[in-house]
């Protein structure tokens, strides 16, 4: 990218998309002036302006949830730039993992396609997180599981691991998939319960990804 093609503002700022590249999730819009843009690019880290203090902030500088960038895309009138990131911890100040979490109403009723893919997994991990909150566990399963801490869904886990090779060893391939996605929730629901970002799985699975089995054993060695 050639800085001097993209287009600042009469202020000298331009806005500043970051995207959770494993989810493709959108996490929050702020401004960077070329400073910024510069350090960001030269140290791998979200370095962005701010408006009010006047100066620039490092994301997560004083939180701990900084933002790694990936790569830097910009639009094709050069004047908004999109930071493919994987973030630490939250993006929002209100704690909330994005900080576009809030809907406008009057569109609740257009049709949506279904997720498919990794989209599945990772709209269903979301509403694992949103059950974390709930203090009546007597209406939610995934809540009272929580409640019930590491031991109880590390049974379930357990549980639904014999009953998968079970089913694969004596049942047919119908069977199978039930078992598996009964095994998927409940270590998604583990992964909810440690604060698992989702996007390093992906990660770590996109790192794996092309890797001899031997080649990923010596890997975990190493690290």
């Amino acid at each position: 990218m050639d800085i001097e093609q993209i287009k600042f503002d009469e202020k000298g700022l331009i806005p500043a998309i970051a995207q959770e590249e494993a989810t493709g999730e959108v996490l929050m819009l702020a401004y960077m002036n070329k400073e910024s843009l510069k350090k960001t690019i030269a140290t791998g880290k979200a370095y962005y302006y701010s408006r009010s203090r006047q100066e620039l902030w490092l994301k997560g500088g004083t939180s701990g949830n900084l933002q790694e960038v990936h790569s830097i895309r910009y639009d094709c009138d050069c004047d908004t730039l999109l930071l493919k990131i994987h973030q630490n911890g939250v993006a929002c100040h209100t704690g909330e993992r994005s900080c576009f979490y809030r809907k406008m109403a009057g569109l609740d009723n257009a049709e949506t396609s279904a997720p498919t893919g990794a989209e599945v997994i990772t709209s269903l991990y979301k509403v694992l997180l949103e059950r974390k909150g709930q203090t009546d566990d007597a209406k939610s399963y995934v809540a009272s599981l929580y409640a019930k801490g590491t031991e109880k869904i590390a049974d379930k886990i357990a549980e639904e691991s014999g009953e998968l090779i079970e089913a694969a060893l004596e049942k047919d391939n119908k069977e199978v998939v039930y078992e598996l996605c009964d095994l998927w929730f409940h270590t998604l629901v583990m992964l909810g319960h440690k604060d698992v970002n989702i996007g390093d799985v992906y990660e770590e699975l996109a790192r794996r990804f092309g890797l001899s089995g031997i080649e990923e054993k010596k890997s975990r060695k190493k690290n």
